[in-house]
């Protein structure tokens, strides 16, 4: 008999791993112990020879659907006497920690208890080791009940009995409650307060189907919801929220109807059902209410993930209900019970609310098929906190991210573990956020900075917040150019420590001339770039008022491309603009009066779309290119033209054969497709050039335009057949949103190259 201790490290805590492995080990009749350690768990065992191997075999082989095991170190240790198999008390190892579970759908098997358990019959925040919150109500490591909000509700003999049984699925769940001794619902209205869950979940069905609209507590804030069907309930909480035409998702009782309102592919179906239930962008059936997706062919679909939106569709009439944060325009969602009744009790119906609080706040996580595979385009609720490996070391490393859409990073070990998505930092309420939860991280994951990378704007309140940092702790601070952190984070994700091609496409980053970039071709690696080749650079005047107000572009490629001339009565953008403020337009570009110069390809996108008149003025981040995308008529093959002028890319052909297009009629769909086609020819044209001169089969696609589908799926596809290695963000966006993870590949990179 000899005893081996085996470290397991990875995602191994909150997803039943050690009940897995205290019934494996027992059903093979060995002897030992299992532990919950900072850096994973810990297994001793006594063994005889083969069994140590089957029993590792069985490990990788048999481990929790949810659990993901990143290694497996065995060491033999002098022989230790034991009885049985035991699970030991979680051990705390200082400076050390393991991988965090994110939050998990409940499971089939908790569905049917809530239905036959006499202590859990219509239970709303049911769970086992299998599913439920886990990341939402973390507030400290090893994971254990004391370490979570749950930390006040004592077990009642039933549960403790489950939690206490090597049998039972629900052995070592540290969430585990039933109606008798867990936290409830209740629900309030300006008239009264009810806890009876029947009751409430009658009344708040009635609500609904009425027309009405409820705001619910859910595992990471608060959500609004609506019927999907109802053109009335959408429009009144439309107003409610204060979002004029951005889209809202919709949550479909079940996958059949989900196949009644969109056309979803097996990829979209499997990411639907998935236990961290993604909202996933589908192209519509045009069967909901017409105010719901901002005139986008699209709908962003969610399957119920908690009990309680279970039980909410056994009552409702309705298969489909809006389903969107519950938050005013541009703050954080909201997470606490006194603010949502301060908030949301006026603006909606009825509030449904639980006494347990969540710990770490989280929006839906959204993603979309391209090229075969599903993209995440925002990375919360399912996926937060798994890091993304990495093959360097990560230690200490902060990367602050970008001013929109943004995510931290923090760097442990050889993981490099994403912040949930915080939003736009000029909000001060979102920008406090930020602020809150590094401080979570720093806590939870026993962080300490060592190097900080922000962004080169100094402006951005990202790369304030390093700075201050970097000031305070006395660390060194690295500024990292936007494009190259996209091409970056691609890079990460995919483990690429070499020479590539990487195009960036996107809306706004600060250039080494300090001109704006934003159509970028680089021969990069992890610790410096060449910029090779960029679309031409245009005259934009605005400030930060451009991406929102897409005439300004429509107006500045107009001007510059076909001459004042053409800024009559009879251009639809002249018309939709004001002659009067063109003219004056004008006179502020020429004299380059709060104008800067835009190589940018979301600036592009907005001029077309201003152009069209499709959207001259937009509500919300991206919605011109947006719009422009969900109009492409797909059986349009031909292009406009553009011109490659040494290093730079020119659209003005293609701008001038557009206007005269829309003074023909021509309609947008097709002008649209015609567009996208133009800008996937330049960038293949682009990347051919750049292969040309370097041999460089390698390319990277990041930035936000690329998660514009045709455009990703149509430059993918011709890449792919001309022989290249084709790379494209996956688990982490490619929009800012994956921005820091780039920021500290880049920050490590320089470190180890010794440049910082």
């Amino acid at each position: 008999m000899r005893t081996f201790r085996i470290e397991i490290e990875g995602l191994v805590q909150g997803v039943g791993f050690r009940p897995f492995v205290y019934k494996l080990a027992s059903s093979m009749n060995l002897e030992g112990s299992v532990e919950n350690v900072n850096t994973g768990v810990r297994v001793m065992i006594n063994t005889r020879n083969g069994s140590l191997e089957e029993f590792i075999e069985r490990i990788r082989a048999e481990a929790p659907l949810q659990a993901h095991i990143e290694s497996v170190v065995v060491n033999e240790i002098g022989f230790t006497a034991c009885k049985g198999f035991t699970i030991n008390k979680s051990n705390s190892l200082p400076g050390k920690v393991t991988r965090i579970s994110p939050d998990i759908a409940v499971c089939e098997d908790c569905l049917a208890d809530m239905q036959k358990q006499e202590h859990r019959i219509n239970y709303p925040l049911i769970n086992c080791t299998n599913c439920g919150p886990r990341f939402s109500i973390i507030t400290g490591i090893p994971y254990d009940r004391p370490g979570t909000t749950m930390a006040g509700f004592k077990m009642c003999k039933l549960c403790r009995d489950e939690y206490e049984n090597v049998n039972d699925r629900r052995f070592h769940a540290q969430p585990v409650a039933c109606n008798d001794c867990g936290p409830g619902y209740s629900m309030v209205t300006d008239k009264f307060e009810m806890q009876d869950m029947s009751e409430l979940l009658h009344k708040a069905a009635g609500i609904i189907d009425a027309g009405g609209t409820v705001a619910v507590k859910g595992v990471g804030g608060y959500h609004m919801l609506c019927d999907a069907m109802s053109e009335d309930a959408v429009v009144s909480l439309r107003r409610a929220k204060g979002r004029d035409s951005k889209p809202f998702a919709v949550m479909c009782r079940d996958i059949s109807f989900v196949h009644k309102i969109a056309r979803p592919e097996a990829e979209d179906i499997q990411a639907l059902q998935s236990w961290q239930r993604p909202v996933i962008i589908l192209k519509g059936r045009g069967i909901l209410a017409s105010a719901l997706s901002g005139r986008l062919d699209t709908a962003g679909v969610i399957l119920p993930y908690m009990p309680f939106h279970y039980l909410l569709f056994s009552k409702l009439k309705t298969g489909v209900i809006v389903f969107t944060s519950a938050n005013l325009s541009g703050e954080p969602v909201i997470t606490d019970d006194k603010e949502a009744l301060e908030k949301l009790c006026g603006k909606v119906d009825a509030v449904v609310k639980y006494n347990r609080n969540i710990a770490n706040r989280s929006d839906d996580s959204v993603g979309r098929l391209i090229a075969g595979k599903i993209r995440l385009t925002r990375r919360s609720r399912g996926y937060t906190p798994t890091p993304v490996s990495v093959d360097f070391n990560a230690e200490g490393v902060f990367g602050a991210g970008a001013e929109l859409s943004n995510c931290f990073a923090i760097g442990k070990d050889r993981d490099i573990i994403l912040s949930q998505h915080i939003g736009d930092l000029k909000n001060a309420e979102s920008l406090e956020f930020y602020k809150q939860c590094y401080s979570r991280f720093e806590e939870i994951f026993r962080f300490v900075p060592r190097l900080i990378a922000c962004d080169m704007h100094p402006d951005y309140h990202s790369s304030v917040f390093a700075e201050r940092m970097a000031l305070k702790e006395n660390i060194p601070l690295t500024r990292v150019q936007h494009h190259h952190a996209h091409i970056a984070s691609c890079m990460c994700e995919n483990s690429l420590n070499r020479k590539v091609i990487g195009v960036a496409l996107d809306g706004v980053g600060l250039g080494d001339d300090n001109r704006i970039w934003g159509g970028e071709f680089m021969i990069a690696d992890l610790c410096s770039y060449k910029r090779v080749m960029h679309f031409e650079y245009v005259p934009i005047a605005g400030g930060d008022t451009v991406s929102y107000e897409p005439w300004r572009s429509g107006l500045s490629y107009v001007m510059q491309y076909t001459g004042q001339e053409s800024i009559t009565e009879e251009l639809l953008l002249a018309k939709l603009t004001g002659l009067g403020k063109a003219v004056f337009y004008n006179d502020l570009v020429r004299k380059e009066i709060n104008t800067a110069f835009y190589s940018s390809a979301g600036r592009l996108f907005d001029a077309v779309a201003a152009i069209t008149g499709l959207c001259c003025n937009a509500n919300y981040h991206a919605e011109a290119p947006m719009r422009l995308e969900s109009l492409i008529n797909p059986a349009i093959d031909g292009s406009y033209s553009y011109e490659l002028k040494g290093s730079v890319i020119s659209f003005g052909k293609a701008i001038r054969e557009i206007v005269r297009d829309v003074a023909k009629g021509k309609k947008t769909g097709e002008i649209s497709a015609r567009f996208h086609n133009c800008v996937a020819g330049a960038v293949l044209d682009g990347i051919k050039c750049a292969h040309d001169n370097s041999g460089i089969r390698d390319i990277v696609l990041s930035g936000g335009t690329f998660q514009n589908k045709y455009l990703a799926e149509k430059v993918i596809s011709k890449l792919e057949a001309g022989n290249f290695n084709v790379y494209y963000n996956q688990n982490v966006p490619a929009s800012d949103g994956g921005l820091a993870l780039g920021q500290s590949a880049i920050a490590a990179a320089r470190r180890d190259a010794g440049l910082i």
